[in-house]
């Protein structure tokens, strides 16, 4: 089981099983344990639950998955009500007894307690800017938690998390020749980290190009798709799409275009069509009102 936790104020106690640091300004580990005992903290368990739409499958308890797939990591981050970081904590042994089932012992008053869950590739958490980013982005989901600690507080805590990412996936309708290696999907605005703090996607790339790499048992195969996941908002936005296929020595053999192509948070945008039959394909789409359906569109 590998935890890293920080604590910045010394009036916080973890179980034995996780490293405790102090911030030296503040205190010693022994202080924070005296002040407990003191009646000034109280410890609370938080079980992450989720109840997600769209036909992805929700977070469920022993292990979190999502939509099939095994989550890697849990955020917790504990501000007070002045917004002041208190302690932080990272889970990403998923194979853990323990792994979405955080323990923390937080002070009498208001908190604001940010959850987050995910199975990104890379992540950078930036306590300075309150964002979490990944360089490549998979399932995520998100919560703030507000708590006010009193003596009388039930210590067991359901937290149910939200999906804050969205899906487009392509679905190529015509065969895939023998000489193409790899789908290039590049959207003219794309979102590749979250602000926890505001809510709200962060970490933006221009036409930044995500490469998936064509395996041999696609080959001559219609009907394969790609995923590709970022972060968005509950509202609705907008933004091209260019995608192609090259061979194993770049050159462009089918491409296409999707104009204006509505993104938003739990939904999944699709489209299917022809690649490589049309080298120069634009399409524009209808979009669906019902936010919990996915959107789909031919090019």
């Amino acid at each position: 089981m590998k935890k890293t936790i920080l604590l910045l104020a010394a009036t916080f106690m973890f179980a034995a099983c996780e490293k405790v640091v102090v911030d030296p300004a503040s205190g010693t580990s022994e202080q924070s344990e005296q002040a407990a005992e003191q009646g000034k903290t109280k410890k609370f368990t938080f079980t992450l639950k989720g109840d997600f739409s769209n036909q992805w499958k929700p977070i469920t308890r022993g292990y979190l998955q999502a939509d099939g797939k095994d989550l890697t990591d849990v955020w917790v981050l504990d501000y007070d009500g002045a917004g002041n970081l208190l302690q932080q904590l990272h889970q990403d042994d998923n194979t853990s007894e323990d792994f979405g089932k955080p323990v923390l012992n937080l002070a009498y008053g208001q908190h604001h307690v940010y959850f987050i869950a995910s199975r990104g590739q890379s992540p950078t958490l930036n306590t300075e800017t309150k964002t979490i980013s990944f360089t490549k982005v998979l399932d995520t989901f998100y919560k703030d938690y507000e708590v006010s600690v009193v003596s009388t507080s039930n210590g067991n805590r359901a937290v149910t998390l939200d999906r804050v990412v969205t899906r487009l996936r392509l679905t190529f309708t015509d065969a895939i020749p023998s000489n193409a290696a790899t789908f290039n999907v590049a959207p003219a605005v794309w979102y590749y980290g979250w602000n926890y703090q505001t809510g709200a996607p962060a970490a933006s790339a221009s036409n930044q190009a995500v490469v998936v790499n064509i395996p041999s048992s696609s080959i001559g195969k219609t009907g394969e798709y790609v995923n590709v996941f970022g972060f968005s908002a509950a509202t609705e936005w907008t933004t091209d799409i260019n995608f192609n296929s090259k061979t194993s020595g770049g050159d462009v053999i089918g491409q296409a275009t999707i104009t204006a192509a509505p993104f938003v948070a739990n939904r999944s945008t699709e489209y299917s069509g022809p690649l490589f039959g049309s080298p120069d394909s634009e399409v524009t789409m209808g979009l669906s009102t019902d936010w919990t359906t996915p959107v789909t569109g031919t090019w």
